[in-house]
């Protein structure tokens, strides 16, 4: 067995896990060797932040634990947008900044005033999301930009281990500033904004050797993006699939083999964001389990004693349909009172308002697989695909009402898992580096969901709020 550590961070928890494969099958095994909260934080003086040094010091510690297992390489992954800035010191200059933070507000109409959202789109193939890098960096005052260099959060663990310097591509081409047909920095962009071309480091292809940590294990880059990595361990082959990475956020679309650039899909709000071996992830961000992680996290502050499973099995009771909100609804992005919020978004829509927790959880999850629906849909269309299933993966894959309400909504069959699609695409691209060409998942059953229901139920409830198959 040759054993490789997989660092993926998510947006609510880290891990540090450990790959092992077999040098006759090439199966991979995974073993948690570490897991600690990552959740953002608000600090003095304002703003969202992430606390990176103590997500640092939790994967020194994992990084410790993996020592006896002699890893082949250490690979990196966590969500995308956020960085640090390295001053010319060499240090990291203030805090690292959450996505969720209202900072970028009135950003995108400031980058309006040199780069049409047409160009942009022309050029990036980048869905909008308030929060993309870009508007992150036209936030930045702009003496802090001067003389710095911004690292990606998976690229600055890099750095901190390392000493080297580089933005790994799958993740820069979520920046809404790399070049989706080139896959380099898009100097027509940064001709056109205030932000200074020596900002942004030397990229670097998954699988690319990075530097050694200070232990002297080597530091490989991977797909560092974590959905790159999910989607790099989707267990599936062909053209005819479409994939779910469900997590805090859900990431819906297909693997193609060039950018949809056009018109259609920019109206759409699709992104071509990269993937490895030359691929493109074409998908469409929509909100995810942070609908019912943050509503657990309320009822749990208020002596609820909400418990997940407890809540999933009332809301399968609740009558279906009930009411439905827009999960892409800005007002559900930022930490706060989701069950009030997801009332307040019923009452505006003339709808009953859920009056417990399992009937606010049963309108998160059909409006989800609602979401998931109408994205897949809209995917095929826009590339010309025809799905026979769709593959979901990553946490989500362990909810099996949002697995089930996801096939009924979509009517194709829904494959569900690996949970740990990340790390498990991480290790795999780690393993590819090595010379394991061959490596993949271990054998291990997925749970299949056949569509079910009443078809013409699920047409006609998303016609009637305007979300799902009716977006």
């Amino acid at each position: 067995m040759r054993s490789f550590v997989a660092v993926d961070l998510g947006a609510t928890s880290g891990r540090v896990m450990l790959g092992r494969v077999g040098q006759a099958t090439a199966a991979v095994e995974l073993t948690q060797l570490r897991r600690f909260a990552t959740g953002p934080r608000q600090r003095p003086g304002g703003g969202l932040r992430w606390d990176v040094e103590a997500m640092y010091g939790e994967i020194l510690a994992g990084l410790r634990q993996a020592r006896a297992a002699e890893p082949v390489s250490i690979g990196i992954d966590s969500w995308a947008v956020d960085y640090g800035l390295i001053g010319a010191d060499g240090k990291l200059d203030g805090d690292v900044r959450c996505y969720r933070d209202p900072r970028t507000d009135g950003m995108a109409d400031k980058l309006r005033e040199s780069v049409s959202d047409e160009l942009l789109y022309r050029i990036t193939g980048l869905q909008y999301l308030p929060f993309n890098t870009v508007y992150q960096l036209l936030s930045e005052p702009a003496e802090r930009l001067e003389g710095a260099t911004m690292l990606l959060l998976p690229d600055l663990i890099a750095y901190w281990l390392t000493g080297e310097v580089g933005a790994e591509v799958t993740n820069a081409s979520t920046t809404a500033l790399l070049d989706a047909t080139t896959r380099q920095w898009s100097t027509e962009l940064l001709e056109r904004t205030p932000i200074p071309q020596s900002l942004l480091p030397p990229l670097r292809q998954p699988g690319e050797p990075i530097g050694r940590s200070p232990e002297g294990t080597p530091v490989v880059a991977v797909a560092s993006h974590d959905t790159a990595s999910a989607v790099a361990a989707v267990p599936a082959t062909g053209d005819d699939f479409g994939y779910i990475s469900c997590g805090t956020w859900s990431l819906v679309g297909l693997r193609l083999p060039a950018p949809v650039l056009t018109e259609q899909a920019r109206l759409a709000n699709f992104t071509n964001e990269a993937g490895i071996d030359g691929t493109v992830r074409f998908l469409r961000n929509t909100m995810g389990l942070w609908l019912l992680s943050e509503s657990l996290r309320v009822w749990r502050e208020r002596g609820l004693g909400v418990r997940l499973e407890q809540v999933l099995h009332e809301a399968m009771k609740q009558p279906a349909f009930a009411s439905l909100i827009d999960p892409d609804d800005p007002v559900f992005l930022t930490p706060g009172d989701m069950p009030a919020r997801i009332a307040r978004a019923c009452e505006e829509r003339g709808q009953p308002v859920p009056d417990s927790p399992g009937a606010v959880v049963r309108t998160i999850l059909e409006s989800l697989a609602l979401a998931h629906a109408a994205s897949l849909r809209t995917a095929a269309e826009l590339a010309g695909r025809e799905l026979r299933v769709v593959h979901l993966v990553g946490g989500g894959a362990l909810n099996e009402s949002l697995c089930q309400l996801t096939a009924d909504a979509c009517g194709l069959p829904v494959l569900a898992g690996p949970v740990e699609a990340s790390a498990l695409g991480n290790v795999l691209v780690q393993a590819r580096a090595a010379g394991l060409a061959d490596a993949g998942p271990a054998a291990a059953p997925l749970a299949r969901y056949e569509p079910s229901g009443d078809r013409a139920a699920w047409l006609a409830a998303a016609r009637r709020v305007g979300v799902g198959e009716a977006r």
